[in-house]
């Protein structure tokens, strides 16, 4: 699914360089190269604060720590998407509102968030899937009417641009209170580890972010706060520095990659090839075809025959994991959501895709069909 081997080899001594100065002056914890990158992360974003983390995770929960909610509080998140972010929220012993998503984009349909609204939503995270934005307009609307607070979950969109009504760009997760991202190693923007950061727009935010990131503490051994240990290694933000640079021309290689996949599939009634929505440009952290005449399983067990991976992200809806079911969220509850985890199927996705491969599994995904 993602060529780390091939990605080591275009970056080569230069990788082995940016670890040896690390070596070098032995500050694994807190060294120059995490300052470093926060700030170069920072200015690519448009100017905002950037808090590194230990993990995207992390980012999810320190983003909710600070806004000091209160057990029971709620928060709206979509129904489908990866688990970390309703995890975090129960953690905090917060309560999920889900929200239906959208059988085009993946992400949460704005219509349907006053139909989930209570007087106890506190806060709404929004997920920017598989590379795309979610409608920000329309969640920043419904945000500010409410008075409430706006997360973005950019771990699977670090680098995409929103197109706001006026036609200017911002950077995803630059534009709610608090952006979240991850530098898992299959992401766009990925370290050799675990990775994650915070972003946001406010001084005071960024400060106390930093703060309860490490320990809540103020000064050496002064501690205002409880707060965690989530830090991001000075290792891992030397590979991150290093590929920073690269990043907007990683995702530019996705989208030429995504091109030829549509080329070989869009005339297949049986497929529907990820649409672009017009607010969004897309990068493609997963290109995610959907299945529509219920051979998916099919069709991924054949690939696997051939040699071509694939992967269902996710196979099951949020509301009917075990670990979040609740009764007044039965199956049906959210009908799109349910839909797609029976019909969506993410093949290989990285900026080294070749010519060769990229006909070998679109040829495949087409004799399927034949």
């Amino acid at each position: 699914m993602v060529d780390l081997e091939l990605e080591r080899r275009f970056f080569g001594p230069r990788l082995e360089s940016a670890i040896e100065e690390v070596f070098q002056h032995t500050q694994y914890i807190k060294g120059p190269e995490v300052t470093r990158f926060a700030e170069e992360l920072g200015q690519y974003l448009g100017g905002v604060h950037v808090i590194p983390c230990a993990n995207g995770t992390d980012a999810l929960q320190l983003a909710l720590m600070v806004l000091d909610l209160q057990p029971g509080d709620e928060v709206i998140v979509p129904a489908f998407t990866y688990v970390a972010t309703a995890e975090v929220a129960a953690l905090l012993r917060l309560t999920v509102r889900w929200v239906d998503v959208s059988l085009e984009s993946f992400n949460l349909l704005p219509e349907a968030l006053e139909q989930v609204w209570t007087p106890r939503v506190k806060a709404i995270v929004p997920v920017h899937l598989f590379g795309q934005v979610a409608p920000m307009g329309e969640v920043l609307n419904f945000a500010h009417s409410k008075g409430i607070a706006v997360i973005e979950d950019t771990a699977q969109a670090l680098g995409a641009d929103y197109i706001a009504y006026d036609g200017q760009t911002y950077k995803a997760g630059t534009m709610g209170d608090i952006g979240c991202t991850s530098f898992f190693p299959s992401k766009n923007l990925g370290c050799y580890g675990d990775g994650g950061a915070i972003f946001t727009r406010k001084a005071e935010v960024a400060a106390r972010l930093a703060r309860v990131a490490n320990h809540g503490q103020d000064s050496l051994y002064e501690f205002s706060e409880v707060g965690v240990n989530s830090r991001l290694d000075s290792i891992q933000a030397a590979i991150l520095r290093l590929k920073l640079p690269y990043l907007d021309e990683f995702n530019a290689r996705r989208r030429a990659a995504a091109a030829v996949y549509d080329a070989y599939f869009s005339d297949i009634s049986a497929l529907q090839v990820p649409v672009r929505v017009p607010w969004s440009t897309h990068i493609y952290h997963q290109y995610t075809l959907r299945v529509l005449d219920g051979r998916r399983d099919a069709l991924k067990a054949y690939l696997a025959e051939k040699g071509v991976p694939s992967m269902v992200y996710y196979p099951k809806p949020l509301h009917l994991q075990p670990a979040y079911f609740r009764p007044e969220y039965p199956s049906g509850s959210f009908p799109n959501a349910e839909r797609l985890a029976r019909e969506v199927l993410s093949l290989p996705m990285h900026p080294f895709l070749g010519e060769d491969q990229l006909a070998f599994i679109g040829e495949a995904v087409r004799s399927f069909f034949r």
